[in-house]
């Protein structure tokens, strides 16, 4: 093999090498400044019970958001906690904010403002029939919470004698659910019923973090392994050269 041959491998060689290095320092970048990002960002939860479902069952593993009370619009389903209800995380969806009234039911739908809300998160084959509420206008800075599963759900309906109607303050959310992570049911669907009175809720960045953890991966497993396999088949073509320079 000639000098210069060797040298043209060998500085593929280097070449490589630094291209492989980069691609593993970016993907381990990428991978735990990922993890990182969500764990500053989120919380995960379990959920105990079933007052959920079927968006979120018993046993679900859920991540939530870490958000301010004030950013907190209808249709979010959110974790707080309240003294007045046990004092221990709860998830519940807010169908009506400060300065809203809300009622159940007109023509078998909870309404808020006046306007029927079209619920597609209730399980199938039930309606808000299934829960009285009486004509009620949330006090500002608070909020009324329902369970998707509205016949079982210990939610402001069982609190109507307390102070505020069953309301709860906004300074007792402790975040918003963005996803069921196991098992992997993905992002909760927009509650688009809630669109006619005002803007909803954007998505948190979980997708991003998700990417950049996958995309850190991916480089971290491909620069590593592009090393080996670029200086084995290097090896094979020097040696097939060799061959050929034998027989010539």
């Amino acid at each position: 093999m000639s000098g210069t041959t060797r040298r043209d491998d060998e500085g593929r060689g280097r070449l490589g090498s630094v291209l492989s290095g980069l691609a593993v320092a970016l993907g381990c970048v990428l991978f735990l400044g990922g993890f990182a990002w969500g764990a500053v960002v989120y919380r995960p939860y379990t959920v105990p019970t079933d007052s959920m479902a079927p968006t979120i069952v018993a046993g679900d593993r859920i991540l939530a958001e870490r958000v301010d009370g004030a950013a907190i619009r209808r249709g979010d389903v959110v974790v707080f906690r309240q003294e007045s209800w046990g004092d221990l995380p709860m998830v519940k969806r807010v169908v009506a904010v400060g300065g809203d009234t809300v009622a159940c039911c007109t023509g078998g739908r909870l309404t808020v403002n006046g306007k029927q809300i079209e619920e597609s998160y209730l399980p199938e084959g039930e309606d808000a029939e299934t829960t009285g509420i009486p004509e009620i206008t949330v006090p500002e800075g608070r909020l009324f919470l329902l369970g998707d599963e509205r016949s079982g759900s210990l939610d402001s309906t069982a609190h109507l004698t307390e102070a505020g109607s069953g309301t709860v303050p906004r300074a007792s959310v402790d975040a918003r659910v963005d996803a069921v992570v196991w098992p992997l049911d993905g992002m909760l669907a927009r509650p688009a019923g809630f669109e006619t009175l005002g803007p909803l809720s954007a998505p948190g960045p979980l997708r991003t973090v998700t990417v950049a953890v996958v995309a850190g991966a991916v480089l971290v497993l491909g620069g590593a392994a592009y090393g080996p396999v670029a200086r084995g088949l290097g090896g094979r073509a020097r040696a097939s050269r060799t061959r050929q320079a034998d027989v010539r």
